[in-house]
């Protein structure tokens, strides 16, 4: 038995997972940019650097945000935030694919649903595990969905406080999950990180701990995390930071990810004091102690303006008028992000058809209690 003062080992296809046996993911999300051969070539590299599990993400535009959500700027300009996703999509034969020939090479695939259609798309591939981004952690319907397949889940915990992260455990369970902390900000400083939130977490709820990490350093938030109880770390991983992916500005390249890989091998054989203690004297007391931070979960300073806006609310998919009785096809589960307003918690959603709009609501804008 375990004692009380740790946390439970992740267990994926009958292997435990541990701050001795760290589950190392290289989070290639949707930086193939819809080209198979570049998401082989992805896989390919991030084996070779060390990584034990691919994840992707899959993506339709429809069940992520509005056409109108605003724009984004990368390096051939701006383009609407929607479009770009639009670009990402593919199809389930794309994953399917992706699926065997990770798993050709002894490695766990992992992806990401944002909505009930990917979310069952990718249950039909039969996967030994899900992952819930931050900004869907509370998105109700889709962890009921996922809750029945009954597989392990890992829930990455960016932009919430503990009352989002209770309630999505009463949905999904704790039995087969395991929390990603994580700080929803592109790139998040290692000094908001907070690490030493990860063992009260973990022991609050009585499940495996682990982060996603977003800072920029390839060693100094996955090996305190090792000395905080981590048994998964999951970093995003680019051939290069120069390729064109969302993603890509903040991934580690393969020579990047190699060096947190063989860091996080060194530290897991080491105790947890230890590895402070080293860390501490490579890059100084007062770095260190304030990435572990002071272990209560709060916001962070960089996504603290992000809440409400990168999670999940109810939106109107078009223009409705004012006193049109509500139906399903008039809202639809969003992130707000960048120009809209936000609307009510996803779980609202059941209540409000059959509900008469009391205000015109614009197309894309969040339903709010004074709309209806």
């Amino acid at each position: 038995m375990k004692p009380k003062n740790e946390t439970p080992d992740f267990i994926i296809n009958n292997i435990p997972y541990n701050r001795k046996r760290v589950l190392i993911i290289a989070e290639l999300g949707t930086s193939h940019g819809a080209d198979i051969i570049k998401a082989k070539e992805m896989i390919d590299a991030a084996a070779k650097a060390g990584a034990d599990c691919i994840k992707f993400q899959i993506v339709y535009a429809d069940e992520i945000l509005h056409p109108n959500t605003g724009e984004v700027t990368l390096p051939g300009g701006k383009i609407r935030l929607y479009d770009r996703f639009k670009q990402l999509e593919t199809t389930p034969v794309f994953y399917a694919e992706l699926k065997e020939y990770v798993e050709s090479r002894e490695l766990l695939f992992l992806a990401a649903p944002f909505g009930l259609r990917s979310a069952r798309e990718l249950r039909a591939l039969n996967p030994r595990a899900v992952k819930v981004a931050s900004p869907e952690l509370n998105y109700t319907s889709l962890l009921c969905e996922l809750a029945s397949y009954r597989i392990p889940i890992f829930l990455s915990t960016g932009v919430s406080t503990v009352s989002d992260i209770e309630a999505a455990l009463d949905i999904t369970g704790r039995d087969k999950v395991g929390l990603l902390h994580c700080v929803t900000s592109y790139p998040a400083p290692e000094r908001d990180y907070n690490l030493r939130v990860l063992p009260n977490l973990g022991l609050l709820f009585g499940v495996s701990v682990g982060i996603s990490d977003h800072s920029p350093d390839p060693e100094l938030v996955p090996v305190l995390a090792c000395a905080m109880g981590a048994a998964v770390i999951e970093k995003h991983f680019c051939l290069s930071r120069n390729d064109p992916g969302l993603d890509d500005p903040i991934a580690l390249p393969p020579v990047d990810f190699f060096r947190m890989v063989r860091a996080i091998r060194q530290a897991s054989s080491m105790e947890a004091g230890d590895i402070v203690e080293t860390i501490s004297k490579e890059r100084g007391c007062e770095t260190v102690d304030a990435v572990l931070g002071d272990g209560v979960k709060r916001l962070a300073p960089s996504e603290t303006a992000n809440y409400e806006r990168t999670n999940r609310s109810i939106h109107a998919v078009h223009d409705i008028p004012r006193g049109t009785i509500i139906g399903p096809g008039d809202l639809a589960i969003l992130r707000t992000e960048k120009i809209l307003r936000p609307g009510l918690h996803p779980s609202w959603e059941p209540r409000l058809y059959g509900r008469k709009a009391l205000n015109f609501i614009p197309a894309g804008q969040g339903i709010r209690f004074e709309d209806i």
